[in-house]
């Protein structure tokens, strides 16, 4: 099936403001109805509760000016400080307002939170991202830098649960592609919780029956997605999700050294990966792109 033909693109870094506004604006004056454009907020320097509100009212603005999402990305919960210089938890409550205008607006949160677990890990001979690490350095982290793998992730699930009316997202499967029994409860747990597959694809190749499971039990749940527009690198999840070919490498040595199979997953299951689940999370697409 070729899916690249009836594509529209999810420009997930929109900003906020005028910027966004004309953004969105140049996008449909060239390309209508081919790109979508999520909004973005600076969680940087946050202070009291009324900043969060008047994060929330901004963000209204951005949606009613064309932005058709949130998209948060890592540096909530790594990086981001607020007034005092303390670290802002992902489920900080002057972050609230925020959430629930997304679900109050009937917009999706697409949110990245940490990183892979094994950057966490020991630099030893179990870990599979030692390499990574190696020619990475900058991406290790600790308990202590900025806090443990396990606060982050589960700040991210308190947000969800807190906020049941607003649908979430969630980048890279969790970081839990290693653990879909893990992730098939935690869905369970949280009907609001979708989950994006970027930047996991080698996880999903080298477990093929388990993640073809997977996909078809929770096959209105997971959404396609790549993590930077790099075309040579599109055939590979294609590849790995439409084919049943084995034994065949991933891109990237650093990052996953083992071969991958095709999960040979279904037309039905493809078609909700790729458009359907998105057209069901994300308003006003164009329906007439896509086969029914």
């Amino acid at each position: 099936m070729d899916y690249m033909n009836e594509a529209i693109m999810v420009n997930l870094s929109g900003g906020s403001g005028e910027s966004l506004k004309e953004k969105i604006v140049n996008i449909n004056r060239s390309y209508p109805n081919r790109f979508v454009v999520f909004a973005n907020v600076d969680f940087e320097g946050a202070t009291d509760l009324e900043w969060g509100k008047k994060a929330a009212a901004q963000l209204e603005t951005d949606i009613n000016n064309g932005a058709k999402g949130l998209k948060v990305f890592k540096s909530l919960g790594l990086r981001n400080k607020d007034s005092d210089g303390n670290r802002i938890a992902i489920d900080d409550p002057r972050l609230d307002p925020i959430w629930a205008k997304c679900g109050e607006m009937g917009v999706p949160v697409l949110i990245h939170a940490a990183d892979p677990k094994s950057f966490w890990d020991d630099m030893d001979s179990v870990n599979e991202r030692w390499l990574e690490l190696k020619t990475h350095p900058r991406r290790k982290r600790t308990a202590t830098d900025p806090a443990p793998w396990e606060q982050i992730i589960q700040e991210q699930h308190n947000v969800f649960k807190k906020h049941p009316k607003t649908k979430f997202i969630n980048a890279h499967m969790g970081w839990h592609a290693n653990n879909l029994g893990k992730l098939g409860e935690l869905l369970d747990d949280m009907p609001n919780m979708y989950v994006g597959i970027s930047a996991v694809i080698a996880e999903l190749g080298r477990q093929p029956q388990n993640a073809k499971a997977f996909f078809e039990k929770y096959q209105d749940r997971v959404l396609f997605g790549k993590d930077s527009w790099k075309p040579e690198e599109f055939p590979t999840y294609f590849r790995v999700l439409e084919s049943n070919d084995e034994y065949f490498p991933y891109y990237k040595k650093y990052h996953a050294f083992w071969a991958m199979y095709g999960l040979n997953l279904s037309d039905e299951v493809l078609k909700k990966l790729y458009y359907k689940n998105a057209m069901q999370l994300i308003q006003g697409l164009d329906t007439s792109l896509f086969e029914k």
